[in-house]
């Protein structure tokens, strides 16, 4: 076959499926996630498991930057911290280990429900609580194979952090009413994130408080 007539069949064909693009009423050219924002449908909603902690040695409580400055402008934030502090006192009542976040360096600023005992660690870093800090040693030396994360922003401290964890070999709980953010569409899409983004599935369990049993 010549090149003419392959050239020539190329553009029937082009003809072809432009003209079956129109008559279904598809656009004619891809578009972007931008042009097609507000037609697309949010996925079904993922399972919430219930949770036994057993290996209580192996499992460390990571209270992620509950601090004035971002968690009391965030009612979701506020309405989270009652239970934040109660599996705080579940975990310490058990000899969990507990290791608490800031973001502004200064223990002060978290707030009165969320704050460290002696003993407890405290690291200092931006949205990734690895980065800049003694985080996985402090895991590994602990013998940590697991961490339940609960904090503010889901989109920063929560997401991040658990995504350090999983990609350093932790697997990581995640109770999804104990990490706010500034509206429920970014909560969304980070619950979307922890169980469908690379690693993250396998690793992630995600839950609420009241389905945590010791």
């Amino acid at each position: 076959m010549s090149d003419a007539r392959r050239s020539f069949q190329a553009v029937v064909l082009v003809c072809i499926l432009t003209i079956a693009v129109a008559l279904s009423g598809a656009p004619a050219f891809a578009q972007t996630i931008v042009d097609e924002w507000a037609t697309v449908k949010a996925p079904a909603a993922p399972e919430l498991k219930p949770v036994t902690i057993t290996n209580l040695n192996e499992t460390a409580y990571l209270v992620l930057d509950i601090q004035q400055q971002n968690c009391v402008p965030r009612p979701r934030c506020v309405a989270s911290v009652p239970k934040i502090q109660k599996l705080l006192a579940d975990a310490r009542a058990k000899g969990m280990a507990v290791i608490h976040s800031t973001f502004t360096g200064n223990v002060a600023d978290i707030l009165p429900e969320a704050k460290p005992r002696a003993g407890e660690p405290v690291v200092n870093s931006g949205p990734d609580k690895f980065v800049g800090t003694d985080l996985e040693k402090i895991l590994k030396e602990k013998g940590i194979k697991t961490v339940i994360a609960v904090g503010t922003a889901a989109h920063g401290a929560v997401l991040y952090t658990v995504s350090g964890a999983v990609y350093r070999g932790f697997k990581a709980i995640v109770p999804v009413d104990g990490m706010a953010a500034e509206n429920t569409y970014i909560e969304q899409y980070v619950t979307y994130q922890l169980v469908n983004g690379p690693r993250l599935g396998p690793a992630v369990t995600l839950t609420k408080f009241d389905l945590i049993k010791f």
